[in-house]
């Protein structure tokens, strides 16, 4: 192994580090410092651009100028019990490669590609447990071809490694549905390689396939992982039951929870960046009859599209949405259940809305995205942080827009009406099935009607559907059958054609890619509001807003599968027939 140790160079100008790498002349250099003032661009592109060097040697400049490690992965071989500390899913995701490990401290050493990649070191530690991870640099092809080399027919799979672990005893000892563990074994197991690797194969699977959710379940006789993609679970290659307490150890070592607390709900959090993205993991876990349950939800933010013109795919939605979020004043409400994409609508509200011009404040639980430009207060119910009290001290932050991430009693309706009442715009949501349902929810709640008919500006309801995968998708005929779940006829689709996926591999074979939201959005009239007042029914308000030409949530789910973007059976399961 050739190394090059250029930590006498670290802080010196990338010019002299190249020159002293005999990348570069210096003459050469001295043409890139002239072009340079002319460009105005950094020196290491300008000598690209001249053709005199590459991004490899920029990355291994700029590593020197960090004091890093340079290596010369060339001629270098790699022992198997060295490659075997970080499994190849890893290796492969992080595009990191093990040159040394040290199994007695427990110490291993990675070739990275570039010095701004700390944070795969940060995750190493933390998902493999390491007690330090030192970083070298070496040229990008090097590492790429090594990982091939010594990945690239890795059969390390997860129906490998569980089958491999089904085979041991090393865990019985913890299959005890009662109180009397060991709390030494259970550190012992969460710290165990295998189960490391198990975790992680499940993580960044799940991460691959853009779960939402994954699932840890233990049962009387089994123990169950399954993860959610596009709103339904799919069930994972089942673990040994006896693996239940070294798994939900492992998480709450890697999440910071107390591994010796076993009767009590617990929250926590995993950061990770995958393949360069930043993923959030929300740890919840549950004590059940049979063990802990655990459930990560899984928030990638790399991934998410806070643009409202794609989150709203029928301009008509866009226009009407577009005018209510930007009144002076007043309250706009989105509602559904849990999961139907609420959160990402009001986002992307505010995303719009985000201007230097205007004060955004938020009160969330939790704070999903971080966002630039927007004030966000994590609700702590816990230490006493309610949304009411958020609220009251919001006011006292001269805001211009409000987002209230879930109004649950009247203290916090009654603040957000204030608010409303005195020139600001109170975006919140509810749990409601229809948005007339949301009026009738918030008188529950006990706000007085005139309140309500005072501030509130409109409500949209929203369910997500799944969309059909355009790598399979195909025509089709419905039967009568089908038809009648729509409450249509064959006359009805004169002239239309409907679509399904077959099943690719691209969709797991399920037909679906992604999910697509519609909407059903109310505007308050005049009418409306007199209506409310004379206590109306949830009933003749739909019947009065459909009137006036609200689509309701199954009338876009007809819209979305005439348009050929999602089945029958998917507007059947997210929408019900309004009367």
């Amino acid at each position: 192994m050739a190394e090059l140790d250029y930590k006498e160079l670290k802080g010196r100008r990338i010019g002299r580090i190249l020159t002293k790498m005999g990348k570069v002349s210096r003459e050469q250099v001295h043409e890139a410092l002239e072009l340079q003032k002319q460009r105005r661009r950094p020196l290491g592109q300008i000598l690209i651009d001249l053709g005199y060097i590459n991004e490899d040697d920029v990355s291994l400049a700029r590593a020197a100028q960090d004091g890093m490690q340079i290596i010369d992965l060339e001629d270098f071989d790699i022992p198997e019990e060295v490659r075997r500390c970080i499994p190849s899913e890893m290796a492969n995701s992080y595009q990191v490669l093990p040159i040394m490990f040290d199994k007695g401290s427990n110490k291993v050493t990675v070739a990275i590609k570039t010095a701004d990649n700390f944070r795969a070191v940060d995750d190493l530690k933390l998902l493999m447990n390491f007690s330090d991870v030192e970083a070298m640099v070496a040229p990008a092809e090097q590492i790429q071809k090594k990982i091939k080399q010594y990945y690239g027919d890795d059969d390390e799979s997860l129906a490998g490694l569980i089958g491999e672990l089904s085979e041991t005893d090393d865990f019985e000892d913890l299959d005890d549905r009662g109180e009397s563990i060991d709390l030494e074994e259970l550190v012992q197991a969460a710290d165990d390689n295998r189960v490391k690797k198990l975790l992680n194969l499940v993580l960044l699977q799940a991460i691959k396939d853009k779960a939402s959710d994954i699932h840890f379940e233990p049962f009387e006789d089994e123990f169950k992982m399954r993860y959610r993609i596009d709103g339904v679970l799919y069930e994972m290659i089942p673990p040994p039951r006896h693996l239940a307490n070294a798994i939900v150890s492992r998480i709450k070592v890697m999440s910071g929870l107390d591994i010796a607390e076993r009767r009590m709900p617990q929250d926590g959090r995993i950061e990770l960046v995958v393949n360069g993205a930043p993923v959030d993991l929300r740890v919840a876990v549950l004590p059940t009859m049979f063990g802990e349950s655990c459930v990560m939800r899984v928030l990638d933010r790399g991934n998410v599209n806070l643009d409202l013109d794609k989150v709203m795919a029928r301009e008509d939605d866009l226009d009407v949405f577009r005018q209510l979020i930007k009144k002076p004043n007043g309250i706009v409400i989105v509602t559904g259940p849990t999961g139907s994409g609420k959160t990402t609508t009001l986002y992307s509200a505010l995303a719009e809305l985000n201007e230097v011009s205007e004060k955004l404040l938020t009160a969330e639980d939790p704070v999903e995205y971080d966002i630039d430009g927007l004030v966000q207060v994590q609700i702590n119910p816990a230490q006493g942080l309610t949304f009411a009290k958020a609220l009251k001290s919001f006011l006292r932050q001269d805001p211009d827009i409000i987002l209230i991430g879930e109004t649950r009693d009247l203290e916090t309706a009654q603040i957000a009406v204030q608010a409303s009442l005195t020139g600001h715009l109170v975006f919140t949501t509810l749990h409601t099935n229809d948005a007339p349902s949301s009026i009738a929810r918030l008188l529950d709640l006990g706000l007085e009607s005139f309140l309500v008919t005072a501030t509130l500006e409109g409500i949209v309801a929203q369910r997500l559907v799944r969309r059909i995968c355009t790598r399979c998708k195909q025509e089709y005929e419905p039967t009568e059958e089908e038809l009648l779940k729509l409450e249509l006829t064959p006359s009805d689709l004169d002239g239309r054609t409907l679509y399904r996926g077959r099943g690719c591999d691209y969709c797991n074979h399920s037909g679906f890619k992604g999910r697509m939201a519609i909407f059903e959005i109310m505007i308050l009239n005049d009418e409306m509001r007199d209506m409310i007042m004379a206590d109306a029914s949830s009933q003749q308000l739909m019947a009065k807003a459909r009137k006036t030409g609200m689509r309701t949530l199954r009338q876009s789910g007809l819209l979305a599968l005439y348009d050929g973007m999602t089945t029958i059976d998917e507007v059947v399961r997210e929408t019900l027939v309004a009367d």
